[in-house]
């Protein structure tokens, strides 16, 4: 198993796609295939969308190895193009997977407010040009911890269950920047985006309190602000109880 980080601007997501598209699983399984000399596939903790970025994602793979494992990383990590990059490398026990058994993920949505765009946070932040009310974006979002249906803020990847469970959402300033970041057992399909998006109408005035309570309650995507782009999104850290990991090299 492997920490992967990656700058998600050219991909189209995580997931590979059978029309050919760029994906970040494929850029690793074509870089796992090269250094094995066979197709080799890996399976990825969470999907994120076209554009998301990452830091803490968490891919694993089956294959044999006879060098040293830190050797591996560095293979792998020549052969990967310049925007993803493998940070951390082990071995896992064999009844470990990758994504049933992830405790929580999180994720970090960033948007800046100046009067005008900083080109060097383009990619990786949202420009919002007015300032926003923090303390009752952060009331706001308090309302969302806990085990509830949250099909206002997204669809299932599979299957018709809409209820997942906050542990913990922040709303912060960090200089001129509002930093949310949302720690959950798993994540509707642009979940994250769809909360951010509407505690932005809960910033700027747009909706109050009382409309964004009622909104999440409805239980209904039509209900909802909309949704933040994909840009200011990272998946920043994948919990698991103990991934029994051997040999662990990090760079």
């Amino acid at each position: 198993m492997a920490r992967l980080a990656y700058e998600g601007t050219a991909y189209n997501g995580f997931q590979r796609q059978a029309k050919g598209l760029p994906t970040i699983q494929a850029s690793v399984e074509d870089a796992l295939t090269t250094v094995a000399h066979h197709p080799i596939g890996c399976m990825g903790a969470g999907r994120t969308d076209t554009g998301v970025h990452a830091n803490g994602q968490v891919i694993m793979w089956d294959m044999e190895w006879q060098h040293p494992v830190h050797r591996l990383l560095q293979a792998l990590n020549h052969y990967l193009p310049p925007d993803i990059a493998l940070q951390q490398i082990g071995v896992a026990d064999h009844q470990f997977h990758v994504r049933f058994d992830a405790l929580s993920r999180t994720y970090l949505y960033r948007v800046y407010t100046a009067p005008a765009r900083d080109p060097l946070r383009d990619r990786f932040a949202w420009h919002w040009f007015t300032p926003l009310a923090i303390e009752t974006m952060s009331m706001a979002a308090e309302v969302l911890i806990g085990e509830h249906d949250f099909a206002t803020f997204g669809q299932p990847p599979q299957g018709t269950n809409t209820i997942r469970h906050v542990y913990a959402i922040a709303v912060e300033p960090s200089g001129d920047e509002i930093r949310v970041s949302i720690t959950a057992n798993a994540f509707l399909q642009r979940m994250v985006r769809s909360i951010v998006g509407t505690l932005i109408d809960v910033g700027r005035g747009k909706m109050s309190l009382e409309q964004f309570k009622e909104a999440f309650w409805a239980a209904d995507r039509s209900q909802a602000g909309p949704s933040a782009p994909a840009h200011g999104l990272t998946l920043t850290h994948v919990a698991y109880h103990n991934a029994n990991m051997e040999n662990q090299d990090e760079v």
